[in-house]
């Protein structure tokens, strides 16, 4: 475990990753952006404030992509299960069209 330095909205914090340290700067970089486009210059925003609406987009991103992976699950089961019902359809002809080649060589 690797033990890291990052600051989110001017707090500095001490946490530990087993990921990349690089990783883990890059997504507090990217954190720190979001919460500065809450705060433009003149602003009544705190950062505090700037924090919450960040994990407030997050928590939505995190929610949504969620739901669409379990729907591509769904979408991913019902294609198997056509495929699987093409297949076996299939491998029925194939035993007609057998049946039928045969037959005819008599």
């Amino acid at each position: 475990m690797k033990k890291i330095n990052i600051t989110i909205a001017g707090v500095p914090y001490l946490i530990a990753t087993d990921d990349d340290p690089a990783y883990a700067i890059n997504l507090t970089e990217e954190i720190e952006a979001r919460i500065q486009a809450h705060m433009p210059d003149g602003s009544f925003v705190s950062p505090t404030q700037a924090t919450v609406l960040t994990l407030l987009e997050y928590a939505d991103e995190a929610k949504k992509a969620s739901e669409e992976a379990a729907a591509a699950k769904v979408q991913l089961k019902e294609y198997l299960a056509d495929a699987a019902q093409a297949k076996s359809e299939r491998d029925m002809l194939k035993r007609e069209l057998a049946k039928l080649k045969k037959g005819g060589q008599n």
